[in-house]
């Protein structure tokens, strides 16, 4: 790109980023008319600036910046170069990272707005995360926020725990309910309320002493009540 993304550091120390030890969403003060703020995640937030088009900016909260996870994910995304699966990494400032800004719906945003999901969205994160385990990365927390349907493809944006160890299985049940319940209602717009029940029961899948086929079966009972 020739659009020089320093011009927007200015703007970017007009901003704060605050976060908490409770794994909570961030909270974002300050302002500036020529930033958009486009995700809230636990450790960020992601910005886009006017004058600088095609440019994303993940700022940072004090609290993870101690933690070392700025750099951490800056080390990852120099791993992954070339891989064209993730956003471009083009450099950092003190608190951020700044990376391609990436347009499309997440698969969350597909439940909600009804908008099908197709087979290659699946098939091009798996090959994502072969890309990744062949740079001696691990990929995991890969989740609806996570994968944006982009012209019929897959891509993948957050990589921040990508050198961490451990298996949390995200993508392996998504894919599963891809195959087991997502035929059901393709092209059916979910209310947030469903999704957020899931979400909530997934969360206690383990406490709940359940497999994936009870959880299967309670899902499919709770959309069966939706759709009538």
């Amino acid at each position: 790109m020739n659009v020089d993304w320093t011009i927007a550091d200015e703007a970017l120390r007009s901003i704060t980023v605050t976060g908490s030890e409770r794994n909570e969403p961030v909270i974002v003060s300050g302002d500036s008319e020529e930033l958009r703020c486009i995700g809230i995640g636990t450790d960020a937030a992601v910005f886009t600036y006017d004058r600088t088009p095609g440019f994303a900016f993940k700022i940072y909260s004090d609290h993870a910046l101690a933690l070392g996870k700025r750099d951490m994910e800056k080390h990852v995304y120099e791993r992954l170069e070339g891989i064209p699966y993730f956003p471009v990494y083009y450099g950092c400032g003190e608190r951020y990272l700044v990376m391609s800004h990436e347009s499309g719906v997440t698969l969350l945003d597909c439940l909600l707005e009804g908008i099908p999901v197709p087979e290659q969205v699946i098939r091009d994160v798996e090959e994502a995360r072969e890309q990744v385990r062949s740079r001696g990365l691990n990929p995991r927390d890969i989740h609806l926020k996570n994968v944006i349907l982009q012209s019929g493809r897959g891509k993948v944006l957050d990589v921040s725990e990508y050198a961490l160890e451990g298996d949390d299985h995200r993508w392996e049940h998504l894919v599963w309910a891809y195959r087991v319940v997502y035929p059901g209602i393709e092209g059916i717009k979910i209310p947030a309320w469903v999704l957020d029940a899931i979400k909530n029961g997934y969360a206690r899948l383990d406490q709940a002493n359940l497999s994936l086929d009870d959880f299967a079966q309670r899902v499919s009972q709770l959309f069966s009540k939706f759709l009538k």
